[in-house]
């Protein structure tokens, strides 16, 4: 794991402080900027979290836009640093009741407060590339799987060339304030992957719009 951690840290130019003070900003109006764009994805993800079941850890819920995408038969934890997001979360399960979704916390994803295999599963929206680790982020999701469970990501993979990957190394400079970074590599999660036994990718896809966002699917053995 040691070069899996060097590479993790050299992209680690973010902190909590920073991430709570960007989505403290972006909450208000996070809703109307991104609910169209991250829909395909988010569809996905609860796509495969429907056919998973049982109970499932969604890490960083945020405002809560997938939630209404579950299955009622699926018990949602959901758990979020930002506590403006998570206060919309919370409104929206009230507004339209909905009973499967258990608890709603403010909780850092790189120090989950729960149990080893404590979820048939692990589902993370766009999240990856907005916390300061992502390794042990991955690494904590993966803990608290039980054996047989899955973990699925959905998150936005940076371009290796071309007009977009400009625009991303732009964007990049700016990743404390913007909450996110814009330039994240594949072989984060897949070296990650390949490193560990326990593990494996069932299903890697991209999604609309123009394949700017990646589905991942890992079982845990």
């Amino acid at each position: 794991m040691s070069d899996l951690n060097n590479r993790d840290r050299q992209l680690a130019t973010m902190t909590n402080d920073n991430i709570e003070a960007a989505y403290s900003r972006w909450a208000p109006v996070y809703d109307a900027v991104f609910t169209q764009v991250m829909k395909p994805g988010r569809l996905a993800a609860a796509e495969a979290v429907n056919r998973l079941g049982g109970r499932v850890l969604d890490v960083g819920v945020g405002t809560g836009l997938e939630l209404p995408m579950f299955a009622p038969q699926v018990k949602i934890v959901g758990i979020d640093l930002s506590a403006p997001m998570l206060d919309i979360a919370r409104k929206r399960v009230a507004d339209l009741k909905l009973a499967n979704v258990e608890e709603l916390r403010v909780m850092d994803a790189m120090n989950l407060a729960y149990a080893d295999g404590s979820f048939d599963g692990a589902v993370a929206p766009y999240v990856i590339t907005t916390v300061p680790d992502p390794l042990r982020t991955l690494e904590e999701m993966a803990r608290v799987v039980r054996p047989g469970g899955e973990l699925i990501i959905v998150n936005h993979i940076g371009a290796d060339s071309g007009p977009i990957a400009l625009i991303e190394g732009w964007m990049e400079k700016r990743a404390d304030k913007l909450g996110w970074r814009p330039q994240f590599p594949w072989s984060i999660i897949g070296d990650w992957i390949d490193s560990r036994p326990d593990l494996a990718l069932v299903e890697r896809r991209r999604l609309a719009p123009l394949g700017l966002f990646t589905l991942a699917r890992i079982r845990k053995s």
